[in-house]
């Protein structure tokens, strides 16, 4: 089932007309930045080569796609190729040029030392969770002590009714806002389309934008954005578990408005088209870019529907249209501050299960016990660890530091904080940068 939004996908005519476009606007730039540029979009499509999951989107020429299939570099001289454009980057003086182009400069140097890091990774290098976060995505999580969640689990002890665990009665005061099964395809075009109208009333989305839903089961995540250049996506939403009724706002934020597919279109608009700066054509999900995205991912749920607004929202629309009671909304959204708080146990349990501290087992019973998910989820979430390892801090700690930075340059201006919110998502982003 599709949910679409706006007008229809590209035609191949217009893909390939704007692919040539931003070739043409490519060789008008700094000739060294964009051999640098061309060079490390290859790179990027022969890491994918190799790594299935490496390469999250494309949408620059496909030929590119093609010389790099024929050839099909060896990882040792996809290395050694990262190393040279990393010298040769090293060897420019930018410091006359303009801000945005130092960023860029500094961007494409971040982003080919986690290509580095990726590459030995799938050579067999092992670093530790911290180690592997650093090089992959510019950023460590603070360690959390088991202590710090018992605190968290004490005010939520507090705040649940009935009696067991816990976890166990977060679970059951949870099934009175699970959306059902028939109400998930409303309930989301609601939240999408009131999303839209947000975003669209403070940043200037290109004509055409769109994307398009569709339900899928079994996966190891709750959603996907996939990007398919020309401004559009495709949202893929995971209904093998329940779907919580906060998840529509979530979702349709994270995912579409302001969130990956703002982020995408603004960066597709500002940097390839504007600029011609193909780096941006591709994106390597193990890189600095996914903090970014996944932290502004986040925050844009609050940027969108700040605080009661979001309770009113739910409580008023949402929870109408999935048939749940509007009158405990606000109730539902206390137990919900709390139990967010505790979204850094996840990081605590990718940690140690991927240092070898504890087995997969033990991971989903610290995550049953100190995140309170439902072994359904904990083994989910497992799953996701597996696939995806020390990326698991970009949710949590991304939002963190995207909060503080735009909330200190914002100083509670709520137009001022769509401004530097929109700057993070059409600029190039580094997560030291921001921090």
């Amino acid at each position: 089932m599709t949910l679409p939004f706006g007008l229809p996908l590209r035609s191949l005519l217009v893909l390939l007309v704007g692919c040539a476009a931003v070739v043409s606007r490519a060789q008008a730039g700094d000739p060294g930045m964009n051999r640098v540029a061309e060079s490390y979009v290859k790179l990027v499509l022969a890491v994918g080569l190799h790594d299935g999951d490496y390469v999250d989107a494309y949408y620059g020429p496909a030929e590119w796609k093609t010389e790099v299939a024929g050839e099909k570099p060896a990882l040792p001289l996809i290395r050694e190729r990262a190393a040279e454009l990393r010298a040769s980057l090293a060897a420019m003086d930018v410091s006359g040029g303009e801000a945005l182009s130092r960023m860029r400069h500094k961007f494409l140097d971040r982003q080919l030392a986690a290509l580095e890091a990726r590459v030995a990774m799938l050579a067999g290098t092992k670093f530790t969770f911290d180690e592997e976060s650093e090089r992959l995505y510019d950023a460590v999580a603070p360690t959390r002590t088991e202590a710090y969640f018992q605190d968290l689990l004490v005010q939520l002890d507090q705040a649940l009714p009935g009696s067991g665990t816990v976890t166990e009665r977060l679970e059951a005061f949870r099934r009175d806002f699970v959306i059902p099964a028939d109400k998930i395809d409303p309930v989301f075009q609601a939240a999408i389309a009131e999303a839209r109208k947000r975003t669209g009333l403070h940043l200037a989305l290109p004509a055409g934008e769109n994307f398009t839903v569709e339900y899928v089961t079994d996966k190891p995540w709750s959603a996907y954005n996939w990007y398919q250049g020309n401004f559009q996506s495709l949202i893929q939403v995971n209904t093998s578990l329940p779907i919580y009724i906060e998840r529509a706002i979530d979702l349709a934020c994270h995912e579409g408005y302001p969130g990956h597919h703002v982020f995408n279109v603004l960066l597709e608009k500002n940097l390839v088209r504007d600029r011609g700066w193909v780096e941006f054509s591709v994106y390597p999900l193990f890189s600095p870019q996914s903090f970014i995205a996944e932290g502004t991912g986040n925050y844009g749920i609050v940027v969108a529907f700040p605080g009661e607004e979001r309770i009113a929202f739910a409580r008023d629309v949402l929870f109408p249209l999935a048939g749940l009671d509007p009158a405990r909304a606000a109730e539902y959204a206390r137990v919900l501050s709390l139990t967010k708080q505790l979204n850094f146990a996840g990081n605590e349990a990718a940690r140690r299960y991927l240092d070898g501290e504890i087995s997969a087992e033990a991971a989903a019973e610290w995550l049953n016990r100190n995140a309170l998910m439902d072994p359904a989820r904990a083994k989910q979430r497992v799953r996701f660890i597996d696939k995806y390892r020390s990326y698991v801090i970009n949710y949590n700690l991304g939002e963190q530091i995207v909060e503080r930075y735009v909330e200190t340059h914002a100083a509670g201006d709520a137009q001022r904080r769509w401004e530097i919110f929109a700057e993070l998502i059409s600029t190039p982003q580094l997560p030291s940068g921001i921090r």
